[in-house]
């Protein structure tokens, strides 16, 4: 068999790229080797804004715009909902939140994002003293839905293994890889935290953080926004919320703990003030990075084996913003952003100049 990519890794990063094939009409094939996956607990949310703080990051419209394009037409492929645009109402803890709310209201990076005008009605069962500010272009991309359609259209398509990843029968040669009868013109890892065991690139910096989600039943809440406090309360439909989400930079299990269940049921309790039923538990690695830019890009030493990774926190407008990059890098020699480029790490590592 011989085709353009090999991607190993099926998770949001490892999806993306395959779609991008797919619209650059180059052949693949897609390896899921059921290593460690944040993509299928994560939150899902997406927004412009750090939240916390109330500031921009990096390309976030240019993420934006182009994850609209990517989901919906996902979506038309696969024929299935699951990105889902809602706005965000940030409740705040105090008038100097407030104050530091309309301060971002006048900074041209976050300006277009923010309603300078408070929503001042409580929401049913959730008080707010300080009020709400109301964030736009924001939602959740049901990532679970997204990945298990995706691999079934790649499944039946033939184009998906569910197979461990056996990176001592990889061999790289002068003008492609190869991997058992497959020849490929190039390979991309895009394994989240299982990066740490590929020889390839397991001496890059990821560092991986822990998180953790519930799943609850609220009957009395009949939310139609995401609302972020402590914790993020995201509808999903049928009275069912997902809260989330602790972090953890110790822990690299993705065992869920009775320590972080506590932390989000008191979050969820200072937040609402009605019944709920906790449905489930789950938690995944992230796959971070400390300086909080994605690993991205061709290896030091062998000129078709590239790396897609370290999404964080971000995934959802990550994977596609950066599938892309990597692909017109790839087939049109278009520079890669030295934020996202992995050879600013090699420079550190003194592996190139």
């Amino acid at each position: 068999m011989k085709i353009d990519y090999i991607i190993v890794g099926a998770g949001l990063a490892g999806l993306s790229m395959a779609h991008f094939c797919r619209r650059y009409n180059k052949s693949f094939i897609v390896f899921d080797n059921a290593g460690q996956s944040s993509s299928r607990i994560a939150g899902g949310m997406f927004n412009p804004v750090i939240l916390k703080r109330f500031t921009g990051f990096w390309e976030s419209q240019a993420q934006l715009d182009l994850a609209d394009d990517f989901y919906q037409e996902t979506e038309e492929l696969l024929g299935v909902s699951f990105y889902h645009k809602l706005p965000i109402l940030r409740k705040f803890a105090s008038i100097e939140e407030q104050n530091n709310w309309f301060i971002a209201c006048d900074n041209p990076a976050t300006a277009p994002f923010l309603n300078e005008k408070l929503k001042r009605e409580d929401l049913y069962n959730i008080e707010s003293p300080y009020h709400f500010g109301e964030v736009y272009r924001t939602g959740y991309l049901d990532v679970q839905k997204f990945m298990d359609h995706y691999q079934m259209y790649l499944s039946e398509n033939g184009l998906l293994f569910n197979e461990h990843f056996d990176y001592d029968a990889l061999v790289v040669k002068q003008k492609g890889v190869k991997y058992h009868s497959i020849e490929a013109n190039q390979i991309i890892f895009s394994e989240g935290f299982s990066m740490l065991k590929n020889p390839y690139f397991n001496r890059l910096p990821l560092d991986g953080t822990k998180g953790e989600l519930l799943y609850v039943k609220i009957p009395d809440l009949k939310l139609s926004t995401i609302v972020k406090s402590g914790v993020f309360l995201i509808p999903l439909g049928d009275d069912v919320y997902k809260v989330g989400a602790t972090y953890d930079r110790n822990d690299k299990s993705d065992i869920p703990t009775e320590s972080s269940r506590k932390e989000l049921i008191e979050g969820l309790e200072s937040l609402i003030s009605c019944e709920y039923e906790v449905m489930n538990h789950v938690a995944g690695i992230r796959p971070t990075v400390n300086d909080r830019r994605p690993l991205v890009g061709k290896h030091y030493h062998f000129d078709h084996v590239y790396l897609l990774n370290g999404l964080g926190t971000r995934g959802v407008l990550l994977g596609p913003y950066l599938a892309d990059k990597l692909i017109l890098n790839i087939e049109n020699d278009v520079s890669l952003d030295r934020n996202i480029d992995v050879a600013r790490y090699y420079k550190k590592l003194q592996l190139i100049k």
